[in-house]
């Protein structure tokens, strides 16, 4: 899964401490937490799948105190930067970062149950293959009753919403004819076969999409 992670080409390198800064992550994490100061549980363990840099995290974790907060990455120097920002940003309820890539199979046995699963910008960037067993493993790991935040940008009945996510799907298919922006309907459908109910769809800035499912009880 890593190596498909995407930095903008703005991006800053490292800060001395490791620590690195998305710009897409600053410009959507407000966005991203005031859906889920609605729809998160309030109190029990969240898991942040793919944190990258971190500095989504350590936005979500004071902002919703009654849950444990554990972020991840498979990528070490990701796992460095989330640290860094942790260091910037303490919280009582925010834990190390931890080396996971939930594209293969088996971590929900070992991470599970939890109450919250948090997932940005990551689905765009693998395969069908990955996408299905990354599903399967969240519908495995999310106690019953817990909730889904899935965000980033879709397709919508097989299209790009504006030419610039038609661009950029374009990009990352040139890459690599298995990755690219996902059918809202066919993660939908996914969802719902891994006994996760959609119960909303908000649209936020810049033609995203937050998907919020619950595990069926």
């Amino acid at each position: 899964m890593s190596p498909r992670r995407l930095d903008l080409p703005d991006a800053p390198g490292p800060a001395p401490d490791g620590a690195l800064s998305a710009p897409s992550a600053l410009r959507n994490r407000a966005a991203i937490l005031s859906v889920l100061t609605r729809i998160a549980p309030p109190t029990g363990r969240a898991l942040e799948i793919a944190s990258g840099t971190g500095e989504h995290v350590v936005a979500f974790a004071p902002a919703l105190p009654g849950l444990i907060w554990q972020p991840s990455d498979p990528d070490p120097a990701r796992r460095t930067s989330i640290a860094a920002w942790a260091a910037r940003h303490p919280a009582p309820n925010l834990l190390p970062p931890i080396a996971l890539d939930a594209c293969k199979p088996g971590w929900a046995a070992r991470q599970g149950p939890v109450d919250l699963i948090v997932l940005v910008n990551l689905i765009h960037l693998i395969s069908d293959t990955e996408t299905a067993i990354l599903i399967d493993e969240i519908g495995k790991a999310l106690s019953p009753g817990g909730i889904l935040a899935l965000y980033g940008p879709f397709l919508r009945n097989g299209e790009a919403t504006s030419e610039g996510d038609a661009r950029f799907h374009a990009s990352l298919r040139a890459q690599d004819p298995a990755i690219g922006y996902k059918d809202v309907v066919d993660i939908a459908a996914a969802l719902n076969r891994h006994g996760l109910s959609l119960f909303e769809t908000v649209k936020l800035p810049a033609n995203n999409l937050m998907l919020c499912a619950e595990r069926r009880i």
